[in-house]
């Protein structure tokens, strides 16, 4: 008999069909096609992609999962998302200058005005929740008193 307690059963999740992990892992691939093209286009933001890829990632494909932890752009996001929910200030403030020059541009240049607004009210929100998330974690804001 081993010395080592066995530990506690987890969940029971069934293994995905072949279809579900194919459909997952055309979800993962469009959110990072899309994120990508965030990161250049102001009107799409980049960060939720890219954890929405990650996410599906996580349930069709290893290898894409671990390609996006280990990007030098993604990693650092997705691992920060992961530990606490956590978005940096450096983001915040780029999602929300991207955020208001969007909205700028659908004024300008929209035709209708009830969808430039509606664009806006959701930018708006995002925004209001976003401004929300932790931007460090608690043990780092401890030690940060610390010299």
């Amino acid at each position: 008999m081993s010395s080592e307690p066995t530990p506690p059963p987890g969940p029971l999740i069934a293994p995905l069909s072949a279809l579900a992990r194919a459909v997952y892992l055309g979800l993962a691939l469009l959110f990072l096609v899309l994120g990508i093209v965030g990161a250049f286009l102001p009107v799409l933001p980049t960060t939720p992609f890219i954890l929405l890829s990650a996410w599906a990632a996580a349930r069709s494909s290893p290898r894409l999962l671990g390609w996006l932890e280990n990007h030098t752009a993604f990693g650092p996001m997705i691992r920060d998302w992961r530990r606490g929910g956590v978005v940096s200030r450096k983001a915040k403030w780029m999602s929300s200058g991207f955020m208001a020059a969007s909205g700028a541009w659908l004024l300008w240049s929209s035709h209708p005005r009830w969808a430039a607004w509606a664009a806006i009210a959701c930018m708006g929100c995002v925004a209001v929740w976003l401004w929300q998330r932790p931007e460090s974690f608690p043990d780092e804001d401890q030690n940060s008193g610390r010299g």
